[in-house]
């Protein structure tokens, strides 16, 4: 645990500016789609880094939490169910979510998708500010604490992290090349990292590798680490590698 993760903090809010976050959301939900149209019948059945899910049950979730953004009503029945099932709320959710569409084929999951995920960027771009600042009821888990979060820090960071990491467990599964570019993975990427120093008080310098990667000023010498690795391990996926053991949640 680092030191700023024993001071009480409010709950945590977007850094991104909106235009940007919708932005990257409505690009996120096409790279996605795209990855799945391009997996080999085979590459749905390999397992993921995800305990327990192959790509299969990845899309599911994705699907599933696309769905949630796309509609009010679906988000309500997936919330109900996530409670009745109980545990950790967001782990229910997932659970729920991969479950309610486990019977559906590659093909009906990828054409599912296909037309929920312009529904799901056209709905959080409406999302209103008053609902936005809002802070969320439950404190959510990350990495061996919990926090605070408005919805808009769900609704405009979380949402798009999460499908983008899932797209990272795909390629790494099946061996499919990830689409990378700095205009779209580098802000990203770049989000996480300045969100990686906040966790931190005297953040290290950093070089991250690749197209979606950059330099970061910090002490010490740069530590260079590829940039979808780095994240991955922030997420609590691999290794601990440069990230001081900080989490930063997808």
């Amino acid at each position: 645990m680092t030191a700023n993760e024993h001071q009480p903090m409010a709950a945590r809010r977007p850094a991104l500016d909106r235009a940007t976050a919708m932005h990257l959301a409505e690009t996120e939900y096409q790279r996605f789609l795209a990855m799945l149209q391009q997996l080999a019948p085979e590459g749905w059945r390999r397992p993921t880094d995800c305990d327990g899910w192959d790509v299969r049950a990845v899309a599911g979730h994705c699907l599933g939490m696309a769905e949630m953004a796309a509609s009010l009503r679906q988000m309500l029945h997936q919330m109900s169910a996530a409670k009745r099932r109980g545990g950790v709320p967001i782990d229910a959710l997932t659970a729920v979510q991969v479950e309610e569409r486990a019977d559906l084929t590659p093909d009906q999951v990828t054409a599912r998708f296909a037309r929920v995920g312009p529904k799901a960027a056209r709905s959080r771009r409406r999302t209103p500010g008053f609902v936005r600042r809002r802070e969320m009821p439950d404190r959510q888990p990350v990495g061996d604490t919990t926090e605070a979060w408005t919805f808009g820090y769900l609704v405009d960071v979380i949402l798009t992290r999460d499908p983008w990491m899932h797209r990272a467990d795909i390629a790494r599964a099946t061996g499919t090349v990830m689409e990378l570019t700095p205009d779209h993975d580098g802000v990203l990427v770049a989000d996480v990292v300045q969100e990686w120093a906040e966790r931190q008080t005297t953040p290290a310098a950093l070089e991250l590798t690749g197209p979606a990667g950059g330099s970061w000023p910090g002490t010490g010498e740069p530590a260079v680490v590829d940039a979808i690795d780095f994240c991955r391990a922030l997420s609590g996926r691999g290794g601990v590698v440069a990230t001081r053991g900080v989490h930063v949640p997808f």
